[in-house]
């Protein structure tokens, strides 16, 4: 795809961008035909053993299954205990360091003329074909530049504006749900309300959110680049039904706006309106990559930790107990929602030179990995972090969203629609109840779930 590049972005006006990732797809058949394409890993779920089973080499964090399986609290415990700066040379996506204490994480994260984001943030590579560009797998200044131009979609007063159409798309969804009778929560509520929001946030059309957190889903799950389920015939197809979406869509703006109408304050609208991205359509894989960066972006962060709230509250009863006596502590309990749950796991960098961390040398082109989940467990920064405490001081102390430039520009947009939810449920419900253990994703970065089902009691009177 390096080699095609350039042909790409000079062809771009004559053949339309889902037509040239079809012939990218055709062009990687035909390698793997020849035998040159890039093998791509195959996972099998076996089960994973005790931590303390292992020699500290064997550690290997980046099973797509760890998370899954529970596993994960004792493996980062024995790192950040015994290893906090690790090596890892045998993973299925190469040799990394894994960086697991809260300090040190954010020493990393801070510290990007170090540790770079280029060329991707998770531990793999992007599948062979599709090396989409993110500005969140940016440095400076490129990367300032193209965040700063939807950075105001965010901004306090769109979201004071945002917040109205927020509760009446929440309640909405609440007044639908059955009572007294099980569902699935990750569909009903966490994928329906975040698919909501999405459409509003891109102008999309609204009878075809669902494609928005189908296509976050398949961009999240390539095999070589996070250890999830998907496979190179599906990423191909969703890259090009994102960019055909995405760029009539553009086109559509684009015309309105030569006509004299007044641009919309949403993110394609405030890229064409921005001297610096106006023209992103030109560069095939960077509108893509973008298009896919605040589709996943806006879909994971929120949409796992509105389950994740449903199911910390059930393994704490008493924590539910003391948010019914007091719904104030609501705001302070979206924070600890966000650190508890801690839906992206790490983000990658890589070394811009050797640097020295915990008397280990990484060395300049190393991968490392800032284990955000690890981070937000670290009993050296959070007093009794495995606890969930909706009452916790400093909950904002968390490593959810990443420090320094690359830190999550939708942080406040997450934390309102969470608060949104819990308000609306309060007022509704009497109870929650989780029925049987979530189902999870399978993948080494998305801390999150497929499927729960609960049961809803109403509230009384």
């Amino acid at each position: 795809m390096k080699l095609l590049e350039p042909v790409i972005e000079k062809s771009t006006a004559l053949v339309p961008m889902h037509l040239q990732i079809k012939g990218a797809h055709a062009f990687q058949k035909f390698k793997k035909r020849l035998g040159l394409a890039r093998a791509i890993p195959t996972f099998t779920e076996t089960l994973i053993p005790p931590v303390a089973d292992l020699s500290l080499g064997e550690i290997d964090v980046s099973n797509p299954f760890l998370f899954r399986q529970g596993r994960w609290l004792e493996y980062f415990q024995r790192l950040r205990d015994e290893s906090p700066v690790h090596y890892q040379a045998n993973s299925p996506f190469g040799p990394f360091w894994s960086v697991t204490r809260f300090e040190d994480i954010m020493y990393v994260d801070k510290h990007h003329e170090l540790f770079s984001a280029e060329p991707i943030i998770s531990i793999g590579p992007q599948p062979e074909g599709i090396e989409i560009q993110t500005f969140i797998a940016m440095d400076p200044p490129k990367h300032d530049v193209q965040r700063q131009a939807v950075q105001g979609v965010v901004a306090p007063q769109n979201l004071k504006e945002m917040e109205s159409l927020i509760r009446q798309r929440t309640c909405d969804v609440l007044d639908n749900l059955p009572v007294d009778e099980p569902f699935d929560w990750v569909d009903c509520v966490s994928i329906e309300l975040t698919s909501r929001m999405l459409a509003t946030l891109l102008d999309f059309p609204y009878e075809e959110r669902r494609k928005l957190a189908f296509w976050s889903d398949v961009a999240a799950a390539s095999p070589e680049t996070t250890g999830g389920t998907g496979y190179t015939a599906q990423a191909f197809e969703v890259a090009g039904a994102m960019a055909k979406g995405f760029s009539e869509l553009w086109r559509e703006k684009e015309a309105r706006l030569k006509s004299g109408q007044a641009p919309g304050f949403d993110l394609i609208s405030l890229l064409l309106t921005n001297e610096n991205t106006k023209d992103m359509i030109d560069r095939p894989m960077e509108f893509l990559g973008n298009m896919a960066l605040l589709i996943v972006g806006g879909n994971d962060t929120t949409r796992n930790s509105m389950t994740g709230g449903v199911f910390a509250l059930n393994q704490f009863p008493d924590e539910l107990a003391k948010l019914k006596a007091d719904p104030s502590l609501i705001p302070n309990m979206v924070s600890e929602i966000i650190r508890w749950q801690t839906p992206l796991a790490y983000m990658r960098r890589v070394a811009t030179q050797d640097v020295e961390l915990h008397g280990q040398t990484i060395k300049k082109g190393d991968k490392v990995v800032m284990w955000y989940a690890s981070g937000n467990r670290d009993e050296r920064a959070i007093e009794n972090p495995d606890a969930f405490i909706i009452d916790r001081k400093n909950a904002r102390k968390h490593l959810s969203f990443g420090f320094g430039v690359h830190r999550c520009m939708g942080n406040r947009l997450a934390e309102m629609q969470l608060k949104i939810l819990w308000e609306e449920l309060l007022s509704r419900f009497d109870d929650i109840e989780v029925l049987s253990e979530p189902e999870y994703v399978q993948s080494n970065f998305v801390k999150g779930y497929t499927s729960m089902q609960v049961k809803l009691t109403a509230k009384q009177g």
